[in-house]
């Protein structure tokens, strides 16, 4: 059997498994999938897969004086949050009734309603945090029409179903690459909402600072913002400490200014809420790489 084949047929065999899995759980309540799930994620996938040495390096990497009580703890809480998320998600008509019924808040929320009144377009920016598409599915739930970027995964059989799963939550959805990108921009153009997740590395990022390190950023959100008149707006879905339900907050909008002031911005943004909640950012992505940044010119190393 060739290596393609051997990476596909395992990739296949992954799927299969999360589909199970999902599927298992999905036959349960609600309110005992959700907290099961992230049980699941915690207890049994994270130190299988290296969750925790992930949680580990990048807690001693942005919080090095981090109590080790408190990191142990993180190494157990985040890949709870993360299962629960994947579920909530794959929870559709259920998850949607939910967050349907939590009001949204905060100071931005006027200016999404006023832009919307003008059919002007607005990205709305998350991140991988308490449940990235509960805000959404909130905003989407008050009347505003809302697409998402979304990047497909490796796996190509899982990528298809999470397609459907975040579809369920909302359309329309733009993959990355140039068809999804033409696609966007005309449903920018005639007024709508853009959800998109900036808080990854980013290969191709400026260098900007989140959690006192340097990280690669992209800037996709604040160009989009500024070729189309847009405004840039910070939401998150803040998970409550009953583990099932969320505070929906719109923050107030990013000035415009150039796309790395605004982007820092984002940064500086999300960086307040972690610092709060630790345990709701997926700290399991591999978020700075310093092993991979060039060095600044003049710097010694």
């Amino acid at each position: 059997m060739t290596d393609t084949n051997t990476f596909k047929l395992n990739h296949w065999v992954q799927d299969r498994l999360i589909r199970g899995l999902i599927a298992g759980l999905r036959l349960l309540p609600y309110h005992w999938r959700v907290p099961l799930c992230g049980w699941v994620m915690s207890r049994v996938v994270a130190p299988l897969a290296g969750y925790d040495r992930r949680v580990r390096d990048n807690l001693a990497h942005a919080l090095p004086d981090l109590p080790q009580a408190e990191v142990k703890r993180l190494m157990r809480a985040v890949p709870d949050n993360v299962g629960r998320t994947i579920i909530e998600i794959y929870s559709g008509a259920e998850f949607i009734a939910r967050t349907a019924a939590l009001p949204p808040t905060g100071p931005g929320l006027a200016a999404l309603d006023a832009a919307h009144a003008a059919g002007r377009p607005v990205i709305l920016v998350t991140a991988h945090f308490g449940n990235y598409d509960a805000a959404r599915a909130a905003l989407i739930a008050r009347g505003f029409r809302i697409g998402a970027l979304y990047m497909p995964m490796s796996n190509r059989f899982f990528s298809a179903h999470y397609e459907n799963a975040i579809g369920e939550i909302g359309r329309p959805l733009f993959a990355r690459g140039k068809r999804g990108l033409g696609e966007m921009v005309r449903f920018l153009r005639s007024g709508g909402m853009l959800g998109m997740l900036v808080d990854q590395h980013m290969s191709h990022g400026a260098r900007l600072r989140f959690f006192g390190q340097d990280a690669l950023t992209a800037l996709s959100a604040a160009d989009l913002a500024l070729k189309y008149d847009a405004l840039l707006v910070p939401t998150y879905g803040i998970r409550r400490p009953d583990g099932i339900n969320f505070d929906i907050v719109v923050e107030a909008p990013i000035p415009h200014s150039t796309p790395e002031a605004m982007t820092q911005a984002l940064n500086d943004s999300l960086e307040v809420l972690v610092r709060q909640h630790l345990d709701q950012w997926f700290w399991i992505h591999r978020r700075w790489k310093p092993e991979r940044m060039m060095p600044l010119p003049g710097s010694v190393g």
